[in-house]
């Protein structure tokens, strides 16, 4: 087992802060009306909110300790001022409810649409990216990283509008009310400013260093899950628990100094405000006796007080969620700004109309998937049109590479592929794949009826499909399903065996018609029974094409015009079966080492 969290990538972000901001706020683009609408609701919320110390105010002072008023009056003036009370309430209440159903919905668009956006760009990236990504890291992008971005969209952006609205509006009653004690309260806000900054940066780091212990974490359980049954077989449980253990306590511990940081700024928000408070009600206090304030004044304003110091703790709280969510806008829009295989293919608009039926030619190749250690060296053969090529040789001697840079899934280091005299990079890939039919050993077999499992992109009807099965025999083959072409295979439908799930393989290249075939070692994993059903299907497949074959079990390359002896990334011999065993060279070794195990 591997430890991915070592692959962790540690990337020194070529995003600004108001970059990352620009990208975030991107996604609402499209949904500026609702959003407007929030904002507007927001005023509504805000406005009722501050309404309601005055109405305290206007209550003492006018009506309860009021002398010049008799009982009746002051109860009538009372009830007319908690009426109006009632009112701004249920105003606040029905404004706030409808602003969050809003927020929720933009919100869940907004996510639907980034996870789109990482999901089909995940498709298109080029095969080298996955070959250092762990699968579990890509899945924390597309699930942890884009939930944890949800609460900054459906509520951060607008109560943060609220709250920084509020404490505006609450400054400039305070001075209105009594302009000595709202300057005071005034040197607060400096203080709380440097705090909020300082926090703000602390717990960007926090979040960032959880996030990406976050992803080892699930790296390293998606591969002792996926690799259970090898992790009992040799024993190695105990070592894995240890493993995870350490990557637990270290998310724990990066967990705890986020808590630790959170657990200092909000203590600190509270003294900030008791301090305050406690100075009002002193010099408040005094300017009562004084006759210089009124008893329903220091009411309103200790009560604006508070409302001006709880948007800032809610701010230091929400702080913390949008650090959160823009270390997970960083990892994302990294992900996003990955070089994807249309983005890197400069023959997007080659001529759609170019004939690629012909010879396919390798000129001096060598090509390396860690730079420095090549795995081809200067491959140079051609197979011509309508002519069946096989590539033998031992493991890691290069031959599925030579598939990855016809499919141009990889590029070469050196060297030019050519089809029908034309290079590869001058062929889009889409156009490049559809003329190039595969058969692999390992294939995709999708949730899905078997109809929908052989058409693909193809576009073939129902009958077309059944007029392909009928020529290569592989009627028998659907005939044995319980809903035939409309029986659910893959993952929770019907169970296929190794050999059935080469017959579909087989069925889908007979559907794309392409001009070029590639065997990959397609009948590797199955035995010689179920290879002779497999003869007929692939020997229509060879009608008038070109074919390339890759074994590791010689029988199936003795059809083959020549075959191509690979010994660690170079060609050693090449020539038809019969010239090459007469060589006694390593093609020769190879048959004998086959016919033995053939015979085991």
């Amino acid at each position: 087992m591997r430890n991915f969290g070592y692959f962790e990538e540690d990337y020194a972000t070529s995003i600004s802060e108001k970059g990352l901001w620009r990208r975030v706020l991107g996604y609402l683009r499209s949904f500026w009306i609702p959003f407007s609408g929030a904002i507007l609701l927001s005023l509504f919320v805000t406005a009722c909110a501050l309404a309601l110390p005055w109405l305290m105010q206007q209550a003492i002072d006018l009506y309860i300790s009021n002398p010049k008023l008799d009982f009746t009056q002051r109860m009538e003036g009372l009830s007319g001022n908690v009426m109006l009370y009632g009112v701004l309430i249920t105003v606040g209440f029905v404004t706030a409810f409808l602003q969050v159903l809003l927020l929720e919905w933009i919100g869940q668009s907004v996510m639907h649409s980034l996870r789109q956006d990482l999901f089909s760009h995940l498709l298109k990236v080029e095969m080298g990216f996955f070959n250092k990504q762990p699968v579990g890291r890509l899945v924390t992008r597309l699930t942890n990283d884009v939930q944890n971005m949800h609460e900054m969209f459906t509520s951060i952006m607008v109560t943060i509008f609220n709250d920084l609205l509020r404490m505006i509006c609450i400054l400039v009653l305070l001075v209105y009310l009594n302009w000595q004690l709202g300057l005071f309260l005034c040197l607060f806000v400096p203080l709380a400013t440097v705090l909020t900054i300082l926090f703000s940066k602390l717990a960007r780091n926090h979040f960032r260093a959880i996030r990406k212990q976050l992803s080892r974490l699930n790296s390293f359980v998606q591969e002792a899950v996926s690799g259970v049954s090898m992790v009992q077989l040799f024993g190695r449980t105990d070592a894995l628990k240890k493993e995870f253990a350490l990557l637990n306590n270290s998310y724990l511990t990066k967990t705890l100094r986020q808590i630790r940081l959170f657990g200092t700024f909000m203590p600190l928000t509270e003294l900030m405000g008791s301090l305050a408070i406690a100075i009002i009600l002193w010099y408040g206090g005094g300017e009562i006796i004084r006759k210089h304030l009124t008893l329903g004044e220091l009411v309103a304003f200790l009560s604006y007080m508070r409302l001006f110091f709880q948007p800032l703790k809610e701010l230091s709280q929400k702080y913390s969620i949008v650090q959160s969510a823009l270390a997970s806008a960083e990892r994302i829009f990294h992900l996003l700004d990955t070089d994807s295989e249309e983005k890197m293919d400069v023959s997007l608009n080659a001529d759609v109309s170019l004939s690629l039926t012909g010879d396919v030619c390798f000129k001096q190749v060598t090509f390396s998937y860690i730079p420095g250690h090549p795995v081809l060296h200067d491959i140079s053969f051609t197979i011509n049109q309508g002519e069946t090529v096989a590539i033998v040789g031992s493991t890691g001697s290069g031959k599925s590479t030579l598939i990855n840079l016809l499919l141009r899934f990889y590029e070469p280091d050196s060297g030019e592929i050519s089809l029908a005299e034309c290079s590869l990079t001058d062929i889009p890939k889409n156009r490049l794949r559809r003329e190039i039919g595969v058969v692999m050993q390992e294939m995709l077999i999708l949730q899905d009826t078997l109809l929908n499992n052989i058409v693909l992109d193809s576009g073939k009807s129902r009958k077309e499909v059944t007029g392909l099965l009928q020529q290569t025999q592989l009627t028998q083959f659907v005939d044995n399903l319980p809903q035939g072409l409309d029986t659910v295979v893959g993952e929770g439908g019907q169970a296929m065996s190794t050999g059935e799930k080469q017959l579909l393989a087989i069925a889908r290249v007979l559907c794309r018609n392409p001009s070029f075939l590639i065997l990959d070692e397609a009948s590797s994993a199955i035995d010689s029974k179920t290879e002779m059903l497999l003869e007929q299907p692939l020997e229509h497949c060879f009608n008038d094409k070109t074919v390339l074959i890759i074994a590791h079990r010689l029988s199936t390359v003795q059809r083959a015009d020549r075959i191509i002896v690979l010994e660690k990334g170079r060609i050693i011999e090449q020539g038809s079966h019969v010239d090459l065993l007469s060589e006694n060279g390593k093609y020769s070794e190879l048959v004998a080492l086959d016919f033995e195990s053939e015979n085991i």
